[in-house]
């Protein structure tokens, strides 16, 4: 078993250092992180505790999965390794963001084909 674990169902009101404090009751805590909205800087509700060790992160899982924390109930399981991202930045698609590939809308009343904002050929 990995020493990292992945936490969810954190509440917005949870800090890092009361994760931290939460975890220690199962052992050492190396490292704790909150994972944030960059925009926002809110939490997103989930985030990773890495233990001393194995056994230390075992004990936590078993001890603490499912345990209330500021009110809810959060889960905890090993932490799986980062998905490699693909090189067209977040999924299919062109870079266009509405509209067709000429630029703009082309529906609505504009002329062509008036039947309610179809597209024109």
């Amino acid at each position: 078993m990995s020493t990292k674990l992945f936490v969810g169902g954190i509440s917005w009101d949870t800090t890092e250092d009361s994760l931290k404090n939460f975890f220690a009751t199962a052992g050492t805590v190396a490292s704790v992180s909150i994972i944030t909205d960059k925009y926002s800087g809110r939490s997103k509700g989930f985030g990773f505790v890495e233990m001393g060790s194995d056994q230390e992160a075992k004990d936590a899982v078993e001890k603490l999965n499912g345990q209330s924390l500021d009110g809810r109930a959060i889960t905890v399981s090993e932490a799986r390794p980062k998905e490699p991202r693909s090189d067209n930045y977040g999924g299919g698609g062109s870079s266009f963001r509405g509209g067709d590939r000429r630029g703009g809308d082309r529906g609505g009343d504009r002329g062509g084909d008036r039947r309610g904002g179809g597209r024109s050929y």
